[in-house]
């Protein structure tokens, strides 16, 4: 991997320039906010809010940092965010609390939709659920955040796994894997694994500088669906996330509670594949599909 960028030149401030040199006049405009429901909290159906523009667009962000959910569901933030200029709302994902971030990161999700939609690009479909890392007997494979459900996929390869995590209660040595609270061991890594949360709590650019052995990693979740640029820019060799192709079923099952992943498919999106920056008339995706 290329080093990592300056601590000032944090992923959030990219993405917003890029957004700003990539999205047609007008802005669009928030439609609405949707939040889980409290009968939610606990489940994976109530990990992520999502922001619905004027246009349709929809980009989800996870809202279990900190005291989000909690502020988010106890003031009236659909009622503030409504009718808002969509970009001014993903400015405050550069700076703010959590919760601000949260709707921030969910605004910015929103408009690289509108991007990828007025150029005409769908990222292909993810063919696993491990971010294309394909681990092998022998190799050490670094995970930042512990994906429970693809663990045995990595340790049943006969791969070596390390996992970073953020919680001193999970700490410790497991069958076939550990899990530590030392970002360091991942210089040790052949491949890395990232939950998306990394963005949303401003660890990316902290986290890469440990990877810049790693000759591949990945970043997946729910909330990776922002203009993927900046990422490949700092050495992510793929970004996964949700592609909503029903944004109203989506709605109504996360305002339920429910799960919502029949209303979405994964995708993957590789660096090596991705035609560059979406410029406002398509160009530059057209250019390269």
């Amino acid at each position: 991997m290329p080093p990592s960028p300056s601590p000032a030149m944090r992923f959030a401030t990219d993405l917003i320039s890029l957004l700003e040199r990539s999205l047609p006049a007008p802005n669009p405009r928030v439609r609405a906010l949707h939040l889980p429901p409290p009968s939610a909290i606990g489940s994976k159906a109530g990990e992520f809010c999502a922001l619905e523009l004027d246009d349709g667009s929809i980009g989800l962000s996870y809202v279990l940092l900190d005291d989000s959910l909690a502020r988010l569901l106890d003031g009236d933030a659909a009622g503030a965010v409504a009718r808002m200029d969509a970009l001014e709302l993903a400015r405050q994902f550069v700076k703010g609390g959590a919760a601000e971030r949260t709707l921030g990161f969910a605004a910015a999700n929103a408009l690289s939709r509108t991007v990828l939609d007025r150029a005409g690009y769908r990222p292909p479909r993810g063919g696993d659920s491990i971010g294309g890392i394909d681990p092998r007997p022998g190799e050490h494979i670094g995970m930042i955040g512990l994906f429970t459900p693809l663990l045995r996929r990595v340790v049943d390869a006969g791969a070596r796994l390390t996992v970073v995590e953020l919680e001193p209660a999970w700490a410790g040595d497991f069958d076939g894997y550990r899990v530590t609270l030392d970002a360091r061991e991942l210089e040790q890594c052949d491949k890395v694994l990232s939950t998306s949360t990394v963005l949303l709590n401003d660890s990316l650019d902290r986290m890469l500088a440990h990877c810049r052995r790693a000759r591949y990693v990945a970043l997946i979740g729910p909330s990776a669906g922002c203009l993927p640029d900046p990422l490949f820019a700092r050495g992510v060799s793929a970004v996964g996330g949700s592609w909503i192709d029903d944004g109203p079923g989506m709605i109504d099952a996360l305002r339920r509670g429910e799960p919502w992943g029949a209303f979405a498919w994964k995708f993957l999106i590789r660096r090596e594949d991705y035609p560059g920056r979406a410029a406002a008339d398509g160009s530059a995706l057209s250019a390269g599909r």
